[in-house]
């Protein structure tokens, strides 16, 4: 039984054991009371009649009017006058007057009435002895009306007592229920403070809880600045930290494999001429320097652009990889004149060459670098800062234009013209997770069923996100009906932003309650980074109903993400360029490690993805993943049925 119904019951049960015990007490003491009034008075009243029979001087029929006349007055039970030798002289009787209480009270506390006794002379000559009764129904009557005044003003008292013992307990359960609050956080894997109460008692616990959560605190930001120290080790070029060229094209590599990816973009091919010339006429200095402002300006649309990229791929080169068509142009050209005016005051035989080409989901990297780095060269020959663009094929739906395209979703919608595919999450023991359920749509009659990186993008500016990860919901809410399989959907930012959303999946999950724990719902980790309080009351809302709740494509930018242990994560999945290649990379497989054992601190599960061999596989299980999704994982998995 809960601690605070235990301080009620006892509190009622002092107030209820009070109330009973005082009107009981005072029920009492007034009955004696009566009665010890009514026996004064049965006495006196036999001494007034005695002395007034003895003034009579033995006159019998005097004597009898005179106790006929104080019977009558309807007070007595009984007036006898017995002769001196005992014998009854007269004896007036009558029966007991009813009573207003009731039957009950009268036989749980009866009243007796004593007689009194007077004696009666003429002169010295004793006549005998009256005996009076009264009535004890006016007794009753005043007892009954007392102990219910009595009782009124104790349940007053009762309820005043109540009162304030509601104030008190309430009191004492707000720094409790924090306090408990507090210890559930901790469990779940976030650390909160809560205000110090003014119970000394719970002051003292929750100084001690704040305590402990400042300690973590300070221990989990220490870790994320290693964590951050080694991914910059293990990914990052050292002079201008920009990612190396493994992951650089690791990364463009799985950007182009994700369903949700870009379906387009650019990529840009920067070098900076002469670098070894540079190094004798300048110096190492001085070509750090320039090597530093051009990672800078790369920098820039990385950090501003979402799924934009950079890296130094060797001692001369650096790429930028762009999530949007149409731009690669007006980029390349940009940057080429932000770069002459950045590097002019290091003379003038400093120099950049940029090639681009405009890239589809389609392409592979080898293709894209041919073509880029041809492009490159033409721009070599040209001259100082040239830029030349790769001739390509863009991607031909687009010409429809905006309208045309959101028409289009729309219409596949209505339709149903969509599936989701499934991708295996698997466990240690190859056992599943998860099923990955990426939404795909015909947006052509009798066409294919187009992944997310074709018509995401234009869903996004459309304002159709939140229809389409709704539709996916209700396509993995009804799969899991079907064969009780747990599901994974993705959730787009763009849905987030939109308030009413997080309310009509919470109305979905509430109509199918048993087949919320079977739902994953994750979103990317750029969301918890720029939307940090969107995703964490969509987590909030949701997980109470059973449902998981987690990061994709994460690893880059966790230390980013302002107060991660209060987020409210189920779990992390770790990007396929963190997890891909770490068997034959120490620095990144210790990069993978410290990470999962700082999100395992939190209580958080910590998948990989895009995993393709099984050399990494093992090295990901010796980092302590718990699951792995991608190509091996699907190579091993087998279905239901």
């Amino acid at each position: 039984m809960p601690l605070i119904r235990q301080i009620w019951l006892l509190l009622l049960g002092v107030v209820l054991l009070a109330v009973v015990g005082s009107v009981t007490v005072n029920v009492i003491s007034a009955r004696d009371t009566l009665q010890t009034q009514l026996r004064l008075k049965n006495s006196d009243n036999a001494q007034s009649l005695a002395l007034a029979l003895s003034q009579q001087r033995g006159d019998p029929a005097l004597m009898q009017l005179l106790m006929a006349a104080q019977f009558d007055t309807g007070y007595y039970r009984s007036i006898r006058l017995r002769r001196a030798d005992g014998s009854v002289a007269f004896e007036r009787n009558g029966p007991a007057m009813p009573s207003k209480a009731p039957a009950w009270f009268t036989r749980l506390l009866p009243i007796e009435s004593a007689p009194g006794i007077g004696h009666v002379s003429d002169g010295w000559r004793a006549l005998g002895l009256v005996e009076v009764t009264s009535q004890v129904s006016y007794a009753y009557d005043e007892l009954w009306s007392g102990a219910v005044r009595s009782s009124l003003w104790s349940v007053v008292v009762g309820l005043l007592a109540a009162l304030l013992s509601l104030v008190v307990v309430r009191g004492i359960r707000e720094p409790l229920d924090a306090a408990v609050n507090q210890a559930q956080a901790l469990s779940e894997g976030r650390y909160v403070q809560v205000p110090e109460p003014r119970v000394p008692e719970l002051r003292r616990l929750t100084a001690a809880m704040n305590g402990m959560v400042q300690r973590i605190r300070a221990l989990f930001d220490a870790q994320a600045s290693q964590l951050e120290s080694l991914r910059r080790q293990a990914h990052c070029d050292p002079l201008t930290g920009l990612p190396h060229r493994n992951y650089f094209m690791e990364r463009l590599s799985a950007a182009l494999q994700r369903e949700d990816g870009p379906a387009g973009g650019g990529l840009l091919l920067l070098r900076l001429a002469n670098l070894a010339d540079m190094n004798l006429l300048l110096g190492r200095e001085n070509t750090d320097r320039a090597l530093n402002i051009i990672a800078k300006a790369l920098q820039t649309y990385s950090d501003q652009v979402h799924d934009c990229f950079a890296g130094r791929l060797n001692g001369s080169d650096f790429a930028l990889c762009l999530p949007a068509t149409g731009m690669t142009a007006e980029t390349a050209q940009t940057l080429a004149s932000a770069l002459q005016a950045g590097l002019h005051s290091l003379g003038a035989k400093v120099a950049v060459h940029i090639g681009a080409v405009e890239i589809r989901h389609d392409h592979s990297v080898g293709t894209l670098m041919a073509a880029v780095d041809q492009a490159l060269a033409r721009a070599e020959s040209r001259g100082p800062f040239a830029v030349e663009v790769a001739s390509d094929v863009t991607e031909p739906a687009s010409v429809q234009g905006e309208r045309g395209w959101r028409m289009q979703i729309a219409e596949a919608l209505a339709a149903n013209r969509t599936r989701l595919v499934a991708y295996p999450v698997l466990d240690a023991r190859q056992e599943l997770v998860h099923l990955e359920c990426p939404l795909r749509i015909q947006l052509d009659h009798d066409g294919d069923f187009d992944p997310a990186a074709r018509w995401l993008p234009l869903a996004v500016r459309g304002r159709l996100t939140s229809s389409t990860d709704s539709h996916a919901l209700m396509l993995a809410l009804q799969a899991i009906a079907q064969d009780g399989i747990p599901r994974g959907i993705n959730v787009a930012a763009a849905s987030l932003a939109d308030g009413s959303f997080a309310a009509h999946v919470r109305h979905l999950i509430g109509e199918q309650p048993h087949l919320a724990a079977k739902l994953w719902l994750e979103v990317d980790e750029s969301v918890a980074v720029a939307q940090f309080g969107a995703a964490q009351e969509f987590g909030r809302l949701l997980r109470p109903l059973g449902v998981r709740f987690g990061l994709e494509h994460a690893g880059q930018r966790l230390h980013q993400i302002d107060r991660l242990f209060e987020l409210g994560l189920d779990y992390v999945k770790l990007d396929a360029s963190v997890c891909r290649g770490v068997a034959r990379n120490e620095p990144a497989r210790e990069f993978v490690k410290s990470t999962v054992t700082l999100l395992h601190a939190l209580s958080l599960q910590v998948q990989a993805e895009g995993v393709i061999d099984g050399a990494d596989a093992e090295a990901l299980w010796a980092c302590g993943i718990d699951a792995i999704t991608g190509p091996w994982a699907s190579a091993r998995y087998e279905p239901r049925g």
